[in-house]
């Protein structure tokens, strides 16, 4: 758990550094029906992600679980890499996602509905950063809430 935490603490930190960089006025734009492509491909997926970590990390409702992760800029590639490949996959891209299931990387963290609520507030607000309109959002939600019951309480 301490390694987890380390990773995605300086990984979240990594991503607030590159996120700072971006410009807020690049936009995701729907442009088939595949939610893949309509959340705009890998590109967008990835200053989503980019930018989804960075609110994560200036979150203090769960910034300190991800503390750890941050520190290494193995474990924070390695989680970015993870959540694009995630998301690609679950959106119908090409990607294919190789970590670990979510039972399996959050078993022992007893992480509580609050935490997991800023975690989704966080993905949210960076869809709302890039224009990701509300029903990409919704769609890209459905596809990742079932994972709530593997991650909360275990």
């Amino acid at each position: 758990m301490i390694k987890h935490t380390r990773f995605l603490a300086m990984f979240f930190f990594a991503i607030a550094a590159f996120a700072a960089c971006k410009d807020k006025d690049e936009t995701v734009t729907p442009t088939s029906t595949n939610l893949y492509d309509r959340l705009g491909g890998i590109d967008a997926i990835s200053l989503v992600v980019d930018k989804f970590l960075a609110n994560v990390v200036a979150d203090d409702v769960i910034n300190a679980r991800f503390a750890p992760t941050v520190a290494d800029p193995f474990r924070t590639r390695l989680l970015r890499n993870n959540l694009i490949d995630q998301i690609c996959a679950g959106t119908g891209g090409p990607c294919q996602y190789k970590g670990k299931t979510m039972l399996e990387a959050h078993a022992g963290m007893k992480i509580t509905d609050v935490e997991f609520n800023a975690l989704v507030g966080d993905l949210v607000a960076a869809l709302d950063f890039y224009n990701v309109p509300k029903t990409e959002q919704d769609d890209l939600l459905a596809v990742l809430g079932p994972m709530q019951p593997d991650i909360v309480g275990q």
